[in-house]
C-alpha cells in the first residue's frame, strides 16, 4: 500500500471522530451565540454603577437636608421645642402622605422588599416617592426615633427601577430586578457610609432564610459607586466610631458573645412581635388620634430622658446614645431605663405614622442590651459586647445576619469585631423564629411551581363553561348539564350573568324522581359555595380549593358577574405546559 493509500485509509478511520467533533464544535458555537451574555453583563454592571452614582448624590442631599439642616439645629433649641419636634415630624409625615401620595402607607424598606417579590414586568409605583421622602425627612429630621436608611433604600429602589425601565433593552427576564437592587444597596451604602453592609442588606432582606444571589454583583457595584460618590461630597468618618481596638478574644469573651446573641435574638423577637401587634391595633384607630397619642408620649419621654440622662436621648436617630452608653461609669439601672425609653420611643414613632427605618433603632437597642449583659457577666471592657449586641440585634430583627456583622465592623471602624459579632449574630438566629421587623419578607426563594402560583388566575381560567339558570328544572339539569359535562357541580347563573351559586349532584339525589320535572335548580343550589375573584392569583384559588376540599372554583368579577371556573386539572395542565416551554 502506497503512502497516499495509507493516508486515505487513516483519514477514513478518523471520520467518526471528525463528525463527532464537528457536531460538538457546532453546538458550542450555537451555545455561545445564544448564551454568551458578556456584553450584556458589562452593560448591566455599567448601569449598576450609574445607578449607584445617581442614588449616592440624591441620598447625600437627603442626609444633609435631614441631619444638617433639621436635626442639628433642633438639637440646639430649648428642651420644650426639642420635645415638641417629634410631634412636628409626625404632622409633616401625615400631611405629606395625605397630600402628596394619596394616603400611601409609610412603608419604605418594606416597599423595596415588596417590589423585589413582584412580577419582573411590574415596575414599582413611583408616584409616592416624593411624599414618602418628605415624610421621612420630617420624621427623622424633627426627632422621630427612626433612622434614615428606610427612605434612602426606598429612593434607591425607585431610581433603580426607573433607570431599568429606560434601559430595558439591555436586560433579560433574569436581570429584571438588577438596577432596583443596585439602587437599594446604593441607598443603604450612601446613608451610613457602609458599602459592604449596603450590598449584603439589599440581597439578604428580601428573604428570611435565603439571599438573592442572582443580583449580588449589581448590588456590589451600586453600593461601591454610591459610597465613592457620597465620599466626594461628605467625609468618611465611621458612623459610630469607637477608640477601643480588638485583635484577639478569650474563650470567655466568645462564650459571652453567645449569651449576648441569645438575649438579643429573644429581645428582637419581642420587638418585632410588638411592632406587628401595635400596628394591628393602631389600624383601627383614626390617624389623627394615633398621631396625637404618639406625639404626647414622645413629648413626655423627652422630658423623662432629660431628667434621667441629662439629655433628651429619646429624640432622634440615637447616634449619640452609643457615645453615652460607651462611658464605663454608667450604672446598670440607667442603661436599662434608656433601653426601655428608646424602645417605647421607636414603637410610638412608627405607630404614630412616622416614616423611617429600624436599622439604627435596632442597633441602639442591641448596644444597650450588650452593654447590660457585659456588666452583668463582669467583663472589664464592655464595649466589645456593645458592638456585638448591635450586630446580633440587627441580624435577628431584620433577618440579615451577614449585613449586621459587617455593619458592626464598618460603622465602628473596627474590623476586629467581626469574629465575636459573627458568633453573637449566629446565636441570635437560633431564637428569633419567624419574627421580623419586615412584614414583606418571604421565608426563602420560591421553586418553579411556587412561582407559578403567583401568576394571575386568568392564566388557568376556563371561560367557555356550561352553566345552568336557576329556573331550569332538575330534569333538564341532569340531562343537559350533568350528563353532558360529567361534573358533579355546575355554576348557577342568572339570565343577566349574575352568579347565584353551585348546583350539586348530591343534592339532586335527595329530590324524588317524580318531582324532577317540577323542581327547579334553585332548590339544589348552594348560594354560599366558595367562589373566587378575577383579580386573585393562582395561589389564592389553590388555597381556597384545598381548604374547602373542592376541585372546581367559580370565578366572579367585582360586581358578582360570572366569568368562568378554575379546576385542579387546569392548574396541573398549566404546570405541564410551562415545564415544556422552559
Amino acid at each position: 500500500m502506497s503512502v497516499g493509500e495509507r493516508t486515505q485509509a487513516l483519514w477514513a478511520r478518523t471520520e467518526p471522530f471528525r463528525i463527532r467533533w464537528a457536531r460538538t464544535e457546532a453546538g458550542a458555537h450555537r451555545h455561545l451565540e445564544t448564551t454568551d451574555s458578556a456584553p450584556r453583563t458589562h452593560k448591566i454592571l455599567l448601569l449598576s454603577g450609574l445607578t449607584g452614582i445617581v442614588v449616592g448624590l440624591v441620598v447625600a442631599l437627603l442626609d444633609k437636608a435631614t441631619l444638617d439642616w433639621l436635626a442639628d439645629p433642633m438639637s440646639n433649641q430649648p428642651l420644650w421645642l426639642q420635645a415638641a419636634g417629634p410631634i412636628i415630624g409626625l404632622l409633616v409625615a401625615w400631611a405629606a402622605l395625605g397630600a402628596l401620595t394619596d394616603k400611601a402607607s409609610p412603608d419604605t424598606t418594606d416597599e423595596y422588599v415588596r417590589s423585589f417579590h413582584r412580577s419582573p414586568a411590574e415596575v414599582p409605583d413611583q408616584a409616592p416617592a416624593l411624599g414618602r421622602t418628605v415624610a421621612g425627612v420630617g420624621t427623622v429630621g424633627y426627632g422621630g426615633a427612626l433612622s434614615l436608611e428606610g427612605p434612602a433604600i426606598y429612593l434607591g429602589t425607585v431610581i433603580g427601577a426607573w433607570l431599568q425601565a429606560r434601559f430595558s433593552r439591555f436586560f433579560s427576564r433574569e436581570d429584571a430586578r438588577a438596577l432596583m437592587v443596585a439602587g437599594a444597596a446604593a441607598g443603604m451604602s450612601a446613608v451610613f457610609k457602609t458599602p459592604a453592609t449596603g450590598a449584603l442588606f439589599a440581597i439578604e432582606v428580601p428573604y428570611q432564610s435565603d439571599v438573592a444571589r442572582r443580583v449580588a454583583l449589581p448590588a456590589m457595584i451600586g453600593a461601591a459607586a454610591s459610597y465613592v460618590t457620597a465620599a466626594l461630597v461628605d467625609d468618611l468618618t465611621p458612623l459610630l466610631p469607637l477608640t477601643t481596638e480588638y485583635s484577639a478574644f478569650s474563650g470567655a469573651e466568645l462564650v459571652g458573645a453567645v449569651v449576648v446573641g441569645l438575649l438579643c435574638g429573644a429581645a428582637a423577637r419581642g420587638f418585632s412581635l410588638g411592632l406587628v401587634l401595635l400596628g394591628q391595633r393602631a389600624s383601627a384607630i383614626p390617624a389623627v388620634a394615633r398621631l396625637g397619642a404618639a406625639g404626647v408620649l414622645l413629648f413626655a419621654l423627652a422630658y423623662l430622658s432629660d431628667a434621667l440622662f441629662d439629655a433628651p436621648l429619646s429624640i432622634g436617630t440615637g447616634y449619640d446614645t452609643v457615645a453615652w452608653v460607651s462611658d464605663p461609669t454608667r450604672g446598670l439601672w440607667l442603661i436599662f431605663a434608656l433601653l426601655a425609653v428608646r424602645w417605647i420611643a421607636t414603637l410610638a414613632t412608627a405607630t404614630g405614622g412616622g416614616v423611617g427605618g429600624f436599622f439604627i433603632p435596632l442597633a441602639i437597642a442591641g448596644a444597650l442590651l450588650g452593654r447590660l449583659a457585659g456588666e452583668v457577666m463582669s467583663f472589664d471592657d464592655t464595649n466589645l459586647f456593645l458592638v456585638i449586641g448591635m450586630a446580633a440585634f440587627i441580624g435577628a430583627g431584620y433577618r440579615t445576619p451577614l449585613a449586621a456583622v459587617l455593619f458592626a465592623a464598618e460603622a465602628t471602624g473596627q474590623p476586629g469585631f467581626v469574629v465575636p459579632a459573627l458568633v453573637a449574630t449566629a446565636a441570635g438566629q437560633l431564637v428569633i423564629g419567624r419574627a421580623s421587623v419586615s412584614r414583606a419578607q418571604r421565608e426563602g426563594r420560591l421553586g418553579h411551581l411556587e412561582r407559578r402560583f403567583d401568576l394571575p388566575i386568568t392564566a388557568v381560567l376556563e371561560t367557555d363553561v356550561r352553566t345552568v339558570p336557576p329556573d331550569a328544572t332538575v330534569e333538564e339539569f341532569l340531562a343537559v348539564h350533568l350528563l353532558a359535562t360529567r361534573r358533579r357541580a355546575v355554576p348557577v347563573v342568572d339570565r343577566d350573568n349574575t352568579y347565584r351559586g353551585v348546583a350539586l349532584l348530591d343534592e339532586v339525589a335527595a329530590v324524588p324522581r317524580e318531582a324532577w320535572a317540577e323542581t327547579t335548580v334553585e332548590r339544589v343550589t348552594h348560594a354560599d359555595a366558595p367562589k373566587g375573584v378575577a383579580t386573585w392569583l393562582i395561589r389564592d384559588a389553590v388555597q381556597t380549593m384545598q381548604a374547602e376540599g373542592i376541585d372546581m372554583l367559580p370565578i366572579v368579577d367585582s360586581e358578582d358577574r360570572f366569568v368562568g371556573v378554575v379546576t385542579t386539572g387546569d392548574i396541573l395542565r398549566l404546570d405541564e405546559i410551562l415545564e415544556k416551554t422552559k
